[in-house]
């Protein structure tokens, strides 16, 4: 079983209902087989996760590739479901469902994706891409209306409603990704690797696009990524996966200054190593400073 959260984090929620929560999350998958005579081994890639996610708060995911990062955002998405334990909204139990049983959740719970490209039809206006969700949600308001102040929070005007996919940059495009996921007003956004493919300058755009939102409509973020510097830039809590387990729950500064576990020394130390890192200098006080 997992450690307990630090006392630090326990007391900073005290009083505070819980927006998502994961309780005992284990799934296992079959590996790809390596002779066809033989079936592909099991693995476990969620371990008895226990997880809780507070209104406005602004948390990261990080760990190496194949931890269960995604399996776990999968969950929480309600795009699969895990062999056992609960996830809740609200106290409404998540399970991947209809889309019209799983309307409450799509309005409230959104995702941004890691590629644009994959989730942006080609044949459609910028403006039609945003209102999209709106039209597919039933959300009560005019669809274009709030597509167009959806693009002006993320930065994007007038000029870009009638232009396709193929005419943005990088990241444009991910702002109009960004803007899709905040057109419902949701409560909470689910973020699978955001920044990655993207020029530094760029990134750091989209990293001020993404804190503005979530300090000005309080909105939550879970953001996955690899990279800690990212996330020590957004993000005043990490989660630390190792081999299918939250190894650390702790507040970011912390978290760098005093790591616990091998894997997050090895994050740490890959900061200052990667060319594309977008802050290679960060350090505890730092990101004491940033956050």
């Amino acid at each position: 079983m997992q450690s307990p959260i630090p006392f630090s984090l326990q007391e900073a929620f005290v009083g505070r209902e819980a927006f998502i929560s994961a309780r005992g999350l284990n799934k296992s998958v079959t590996l790809p087989r390596e002779m066809f005579w033989r079936a592909g081994e099991r693995k476990r890639v969620m371990r008895d996760i226990d997880l809780t996610l507070y209104p406005g708060e602004r948390v990261g995911l990080v760990g190496l590739s194949g931890s269960g990062k995604t399996t776990l955002l999968r969950s929480l998405l309600a795009i699969e479901s895990p062999d056992s334990g609960s996830i809740t909204c609200q106290h409404k139990a998540v399970r991947p469902a209809s889309t019209a049983r799983l309307r409450w959740y799509r309005q409230a719970v959104q995702y941004i994706p890691q590629d644009p490209a994959s989730s942006l039809d080609p044949r459609m206006s910028v403006r039609a891409l945003v209102a999209e969700p709106l039209i597919r949600l039933k959300v009560a308001c005019d669809p274009i209306e709030r597509a167009q102040e959806a693009l002006e929070q993320v930065g994007l005007g007038a000029s870009f409603l009638g232009r396709k996919p193929h005419e943005l940059s990088g990241g444009q495009a991910q702002r109009v990704a960004i803007a899709r996921a905040i057109a419902t007003r949701p409560r909470f956004l689910l973020a699978d690797e955001p920044l990655s493919g993207l020029d530094l300058p760029v990134r750091a755009q989209v990293i001020n696009v993404l804190k503005k939102l979530c300090d000005e409509n309080g909105t939550g973020l879970l953001m996955v990524s690899h990279d800690l510097s990212v996330v020590a830039n957004l993000c005043k809590r990490t989660l630390v996966m190792d081999d299918g387990k939250i190894v650390e729950d702790r507040p970011t500064a912390e978290l760098w200054r005093t790591p616990r576990h091998p894997i997050t020394f090895d994050l740490i130390k890959a900061v200052s190593q990667l060319p594309t890192c977008a802050y290679p200098h960060c350090n505890a006080a730092d990101v004491e400073a940033l956050l």
